[in-house]
């Protein structure tokens, strides 16, 4: 999610009423792609192992083919990674928030800005 002078930009994907992909699970994508494991993820991103998990588990039940392979380090460290699905999932994701981006620079939204406040109104007392 960015936030470019008036405009607060976040991207969702849905799966029914469940998120499938957003700024969030974006984040999760790179920082697992980044560490190599889902609790190295979590620390790096300041979420409980649980909290990840559950983001992972979600994204890899919401898409045809899993975005995170998780493997069992055989007592000492597991890994995750992302598959070729969960990396283009995540380009694809990144590309599509930068357009947004630069739809809301471009100067095609003089109409929709023209006349807003840069702060609201005090309210008038009842």
């Amino acid at each position: 999610m960015s936030i470019l002078g008036p405009f607060k930009l976040k991207a969702q994907l849905m799966c029914g009423a469940e998120p499938a992909m957003g700024p969030g699970k974006a984040l999760v994508l790179e920082a697992i792609a980044r560490t190599g494991s889902i609790s190295a993820a979590g620390r790096d991103l300041g979420m409980s192992y649980r909290r990840i998990w559950l983001l992972v588990d979600s994204m890899n039940r919401c898409w045809d083919e899993r975005l995170i392979e998780t493997s069992k380090g055989g007592g000492k460290r597991g890994g995750a990674e992302l598959t070729a699905r969960g990396q283009a999932i995540l380009e694809a994701f990144r590309s599509l928030e930068a357009r947004m981006e630069r739809a809301a620079l471009s100067g095609d939204n003089t109409a929709l800005l023209e006349g807003l406040r840069l702060e609201t109104r005090p309210r008038n007392p009842a």
